[in-house]
């Protein structure tokens, strides 16, 4: 048998491995008829005990020397052939190793895309949610979009000329949710014009410093980049933010043309222009029913305000279209397709703008898998509950006190905002190192926090708590006048040896163990009654058999017959 047949046909069916291609050349004898890199007879079995030139009983067999051209020594034909047996090596290990160079080239090609800042522009003591009993860990992503026109990409796409060079607005915000074990998860968007108290941001880039203040959260942008957005989110809902992602108007037509366009659905023929009084407009239009958008088109929904009668008409088709999208990534198996993830690596690390922390191809990919496993059934996505600003109702709204603080703890305590039943076991706290004294025994300080930028403090509310643990055995507990202003309630203590006693205090009332800190700001335990329980005998804690949040809309990632309504003057 020849060379040419052990080497092609004999191997086809298996591949090269790494093995094969060493620089043992006898492996590449003509003749040998072994798979390479397989067990090698030793050379005394192929040449004294029945090879092609011996007898078997130690004589040369006289028919050997018939088998060559003019009767060469076998020795000096081996010769030559081992010289191209190495030469094939040779060439094999360049081309694999030229391969994998391409590769890493390509890899590092991604990688130079990836445009990156800093996670948060100001301080905050937001800490991760404690692990479930798996030890996992929840993960919240936000996702922002610039409407920066910053560049000649971005003005044709949207905007005036006199845009230019104005700092960008974060008009599109919603936070990513995947719960602990990635079975289930949540989007949450918060209107442009919500008023929020910003934290002090610093900008990453020129350092310059911007006070805390009070204003849109859009403004959030504009006022130490992505990072100061974070910031302002973790400090409106307590909600420990992993990471941010960031694009524009470009972006996201980029993405849109990779994805290959989702389904979206209006019930009346829609034309988003100007009217009389109500200039620009998002130039989309579409007939009555379902149709799949990409590119140019894409921007065009995701932008259009007025035909949806609001923001919030804005965020509920955001949410429809960002469905559709999963719906198509999942059924096109997306998500392990190895030429369709290139494609779209190569233009999701063009279009967006992280966090450092995930700056880098492997990361964005590890990221972009969490939502796998997640059944569309499981993915809820749902704007802010909200009230209008009464210093502005008809431009302005403020969280809905109770129904937005509820919402804000499912996050933090990784409970599905769907209404239905958790996916994993929550992790039992530890025991504190220290044990709880005899509740008569625990002196308690109970502080008013109720207060809030928008509302007054809730009357003797230090006093009603106070009295709550006194009817609980806790004799010691007494209202203290230190002004607060807090958004939630929390229970502190300055020591180790009085952490038992700060956790006996909760549990008597209800309150979570994440709500248990060590201070340094205090002297002895305090509970702090925040602005999330301004009335009532019982903390108000989160609980899944309670429903989505009321005064907001849900959209499910399972629901296809979600379609838009238009705003009358806007049909055509």
């Amino acid at each position: 048998m020849g060379q040419s047949k052990v080497r092609g046909e004999g191997t086809r069916q298996r591949g090269p491995e790494p093995g094969d291609f060493g620089w043992d050349e006898s492996l590449y004898e003509e003749g040998d008829e072994r798979v390479p890199g397989s067990r090698r007879a030793p050379d005394d079995a192929r040449t004294g005990a029945g090879g092609d030139d011996d007898t078997g009983d130690g004589t040369a067999d006289p028919r050997a020397g018939s088998h060559r051209r003019g009767g060469a020594p076998r020795r000096r034909a081996k010769r030559g052939r081992r010289r191209i047996g190495r030469w094939i090596a040779l060439s094999l290990s360049v081309l694999i190793l030229g391969t994998a160079g391409a590769g890493y080239l390509y890899y590092e090609h991604l990688n130079s895309n990836i445009r990156k800042g800093e996670r948060s522009a100001a301080d905050s003591d937001v800490r991760k949610t404690a692990p479930n009993a798996a030890g996992q860990t929840p993960l919240n992503v936000l996702l922002i979009g610039s409407d920066s026109r910053n560049s000649s990409a971005n003005l044709k796409l949207g905007g005036s000329k006199k845009s230019v060079g104005a700092k960008p607005l974060a008009d599109v915000q919603m936070l990513l949710h995947v719960s602990a074990d990635r079975k289930n998860a949540s989007v949450v968007s918060i209107p442009r014009d919500t008023k929020v108290d910003i934290p002090k941001c610093t900008d990453p880039k020129t350092k310059e410093e911007f006070p805390a203040t009070r204003d849109l959260i859009n403004a959030t942008l504009g006022r130490g980049g992505a990072g100061c957005t974070l910031a302002t989110w973790q400090e409106l809902t307590g909600v420990y933010i992993d990471h941010w992602m960031m694009v524009d108007f470009a972006g996201v037509v980029s993405m849109a043309d990779a994805i290959g366009g989702a389904d979206v659905c209006v019930r009346q023929n829609v034309y988003d222009g100007p009217k009389p009084g109500v200039p620009g407009g998002s130039g989309l239009r579409l007939k009555a029913g379902t149709w799949p958008i990409q590119g140019e088109q894409a921007l065009q929904w995701l932008r259009t305000r007025h035909a949806f009668e609001s923001d919030f008409g804005r965020s509920k088709a955001q949410h429809m279209y960002m469905n559709s999208v999963i719906r198509k990534l999942k059924d096109q198996n997306a998500f392990t397709d190895t030429g369709q993830l290139m494609d779209l690596a190569e233009t999701a690390t063009k279009a967006l703008q992280v966090s450092q922390e995930i700056g880098t191809v492997k990361k964005l990919f590890d990221l972009s898998m969490t939502l796998k496993d997640v059944p569309t059934s499981r993915i809820a996505m749902l704007t802010m509950p909200r009230i209008p600003d009464p210093n502005n109702p008809d431009a302005h709204v403020l969280p809905a006190p109770g129904e937005a603080e509820r919402l804000w703890e499912m996050l933090r305590e990784d409970i599905p905002v769907d209404g239905k039943a958790p996916t994993s076991e929550a992790k039992k706290p530890a025991a504190p190192k220290d044990p709880a004294a005899d509740p008569a025994d625990i002196g308690i300080m109970v502080r008013n926090g109720t207060g809030s930028t928008t509302e007054q403090p809730t009357q003797r509310r230090a006093a009603t708590v106070a009295g709550l643990l006194a009817d609980k055995g806790f004799s010691g507990a007494k209202p203290d006048i230190t002004p607060e202003s807090q958004k939630r309630t929390q229970v502190l203590f300055p020591s180790a040896d009085l952490e038992g006693d700060a956790h006996a205090v909760a549990k008597a009332l209800g309150i979570p163990t994440s709500a248990v800190k060590k201070s340094a700001d205090v002297s002895g335990v305090t509970l702090v009654v925040g602005a999330d329980w301004r009335t009532g005998n019982t903390f108000p804690k989160a609980d899944p058999a309670s429903g989505p949040p009321k005064n907001t809309e849900t959209v499910m990632g399972d629901n296809k017959g979600e379609c838009m309504d238009i705003y009358w003057p806007y049909r055509f």
